[in-house]
């Protein structure tokens, strides 16, 4: 029986960590293929690059193929791999390992989220994986998750237009409490924003921001994660908010 086919990406770089460990460990039972931003590409969102040519690197590790690196977003990445001819088509896209948790309003900016959109777009079954902590720098538990997860992806398969976005808790694979089925959490950022200028008094600004929690409902992702569970939450890339129609058609409206 031929082995699944699974695309790996990131929006951490294709030197991240969390994706070496996630393909060490999904490799013992798929073909692995590896297409990823040549950098950071963090909080890109689902941004594409339409006006600059988009420059490919194979990389090697120790004199063997590891990946190609793509001078553009996490969904370019995909784009490429499949309609560039960098890979077969994948039975499997993965975004991740993710430094940090892609929850709540997070997975807007996600570009980590926006890779697994795009596998999904094009008709692929999609997961994104996220490890909760900007610290840990150990992804083998997280990794365990996503190999779980990938065997029963593949098994069961998901609805068109669906994809699954993982968020695992920070610590070890034995602390976990087990798996939650969760919607997308409403926690938002307090933004600040620093005005500052550089030695030559221009004025530039630095954004930051903390995270806000409004609700404390277990069945959102962010809550989930946060109380030791790993967090599935299906999402879908279509954004009509439909209990709103009829009161939208209510209004009237006329070129009057």
């Amino acid at each position: 029986m031929p082995r699944p086919r699974i695309l790996l990406t990131n929006d951490d770089g294709i030197n991240a960590r969390g994706i070496k460990t996630l393909a060490e460990s999904l490799s013992d039972f798929a073909e692995i293929s590896i297409v990823a931003p040549l950098t950071e590409m963090s909080a890109m969102g689902h941004a594409i690059t339409i006006s600059d040519p988009l420059k490919v690197t194979e990389i090697f590790r120790k004199n063997v193929h590891f990946g190609w690196a793509v001078g553009g977003t996490p969904a370019d990445c995909v784009k490429i791999a499949i309609h560039g001819g960098l890979v077969e088509t994948p039975d499997l896209v993965i975004s991740g390992i993710n430094q940090g948790a892609n929850v709540g309003v997070d997975i807007i900016y996600s570009g980590t989220v926006s890779a697994a959109y795009e596998g999904t777009i094009l008709g692929i079954p999609s997961m994104a994986i996220s490890l909760d902590s900007f610290v840990q720098t150990d992804f083998h538990a997280a990794a365990k998750i996503a190999h779980i997860m990938s065997q029963k992806i593949l098994e069961q398969g998901l609805p068109k237009g669906t994809l699954l976005n993982v968020n695992v808790p920070a610590g070890e694979y034995n602390a976990f409490k087990g798996f939650a089925i969760t919607r997308q959490g409403s926690g938002t950022y307090k933004e600040k924003v620093d005005r500052r200028e550089d030695p030559r008094k221009r004025v530039y600004y630095w954004l930051s921001g903390k995270r806000s929690y409004d609700d404390t409902d277990p069945e959102m992702d962010e809550n989930a994660v946060r109380e030791g569970f790993v967090a599935i939450t299906p999402l879908h890339y279509e954004l009509t908010n439909k209990d709103y129609l009829e009161s939208l058609a209510s209004w009237n409206l006329n070129l009057g």
